[in-house]
């Protein structure tokens, strides 16, 4: 009985080891890969391309989207799910927010992000706020 007893308790703690030493270097790369997105900020929001900008728009802000490789495909991803050309599409991204340079001499959004990574597109177009239709006499 006593043998069965060191057996069972020896094993334990084996296998508790194993688990600790998993945890422990899950949680290391865990740490590196946040220490490099540190500086990145996530925004959830509502995306739309067109011929002429793109937005961001959150619950608490609206920023102008840089127009480079990731806009581009996130644009492409965006235009798959939408169903009007007007649609705004929820995403999450991480980016960083600057100041625009065109704010002084232009008519352009005061802040504008540039697109690091893309996090989340939703399967669905937004609810529209409110929706015009025509009617006809």
């Amino acid at each position: 009985m006593k043998k069965i007893f060191l057996l069972l308790l020896l094993s334990a703690t084996v296998i508790a080891c194993n688990n600790t030493k998993k945890e422990t270097e899950k949680q290391s790369e865990e740490k590196v890969a946040s220490t490099a997105d540190e500086s990145l900020k996530t925004y959830r929001g509502e995306f739309i391309y067109t011929d002429e900008a793109a937005v961001l728009k959150g619950n608490n802000f609206i920023y102008g989207v840089t127009i480079d490789e990731k806009s581009q495909e996130l644009a492409d991803k965006v235009s798959e799910i939408k169903k009007d050309a007007y649609d705004m599409v929820p995403v999450i991204v991480t980016g960083e927010v600057k100041p625009n340079p065109k704010a002084e001499t232009e008519e352009v959004w005061e802040e504008v992000i540039t697109i690091k990574d893309i996090l989340h597109v939703s399967e669905k177009p937004a609810k529209n706020d409110i929706k015009l239709e025509e009617k006809k006499s």
